[in-house]
């Protein structure tokens, strides 16, 4: 397993998205409050950036600009349609003002 730092704490606003790579995988880096998230940036319905649409806090979820699909961000399943493949997620580790991905 790799521990890789992917951006500070405060490189994320309270919730939102940002989208970092990991080598050429995309992730979305989510924040709400003082928790933080990471799945797979993209859509798995259609190819376009899950971290330029909306982060509800209170579900914890991730919602497709494009077509409003939503991913959970615990499990990275879809919450609704058009989508119904889930997205990867990783665990993430905050230390001090740094923000770390697990990647096996």
């Amino acid at each position: 397993m790799t521990v890789t730092r992917v951006c500070s704490v405060n490189d994320v606003a309270p919730d939102s998205a940002l989208r970092v790579l990991i080598g050429r995988q995309p992730v979305a880096i989510v924040r709400i409050g003082d928790d933080f998230y990471a799945i797979g940036d993209t859509c798995s319905h259609a190819n376009v950036s899950l971290s330029e649409g909306e982060v509800d806090p209170g579900e914890r979820d991730l919602e497709c600009w494009k077509h409003g699909s939503r991913f959970s961000l615990e499990t990275g399943e879809p919450d609704c349609l058009p989508a119904t493949k889930p997205v990867p997620v990783y665990t993430v580790k905050v230390d001090g003002d740094d923000v770390y991905l697990e990647i096996a």
